[in-house]
Parts: structure tokens; sequence; C-alpha cells
């Protein structure tokens, strides 16, 4: 069985730093593509952040570049979205995801966490 779990979230002011990790299980974590997503209230899901299991450069959303920075461990089964300069509009629940494939360009996963929520405050 698939667990896929977020954590690390919380209240943040703007300007600030927050770390969320996940924790992957039941799966060979080094070979999947992990995904970090985000929903705001009223708004649709959104891609943020993706590192793919071959290696090469991560993948943003043009609005995180140069403040977030996704990473994994493979050896503890844990992907990590560090989030720097954080602003009021990043506020969403974080879903961290899990797929089989190496496109970052394709942003269909497999298993998902339930969500953390990161709240920045102005």
């Amino acid at each position: 069985q698939v667990q896929v779990v977020e954590s690390g979230g919380g209240l943040v002011q703007a300007g600030g730093s927050l770390r969320l990790s996940c924790a992957a299980s039941g799966l060979t974590f080094r070979r999947y593509t992990m995904g970090w997503f985000r929903q705001a209230p009223g708004n649709e899901r959104e891609f943020v952040a993706a590192i793919s299991w071959i290696g090469g450069s991560p993948r943003y959303v043009d609005s995180v570049k140069g403040r977030f920075t996704i990473s994994r461990d493979n050896a503890k089964n844990t992907v990590y979205l560090q989030m720097n300069s954080l602003k009021p509009e990043d506020t969403a629940v974080y879903y961290c995801a899990a797929k089989g494939g190496y496109d970052l360009r394709d942003i269909t996963y497999d298993y998902w966490g339930q969500g953390t929520q990161v709240t920045v405050s102005s």
C-alpha cells in the first residue's frame, strides 16, 4: 500500500521560510518522480515543482523560481520543498505526489498525499 505523507506546513510571515517534507512508502522511491502542487481557496490545484528519479534539473512554476527549491533524499524516501521569501499569494494547501514516469512536463501523477496547509501573513 502506497502512502504519501506531507509535513512542515504552518503559519509564517511574508518574507519568511518553511521547509515541507514528504515521506513516501510502499513504492520504490528511487524510481519515482516526485512533485509538489498547491491549491488555494477558490482556485484549481496548480503545479509547483518536480524532481525526476533519473536526475537532471528540477522543474518549477515561474512564480516560485528563485524562491523555492525541491530536493530528494532517496535513502530516506523523502522529498523536500524549501520555500524562501514567502509571499501571501503562496498561501495554499500543498500536496506531494509521486509518479513512475520521468517527464517533468507531464503533471499526471499516480499517488497523492493529503496535503499540508501553508499560510503566509502580510
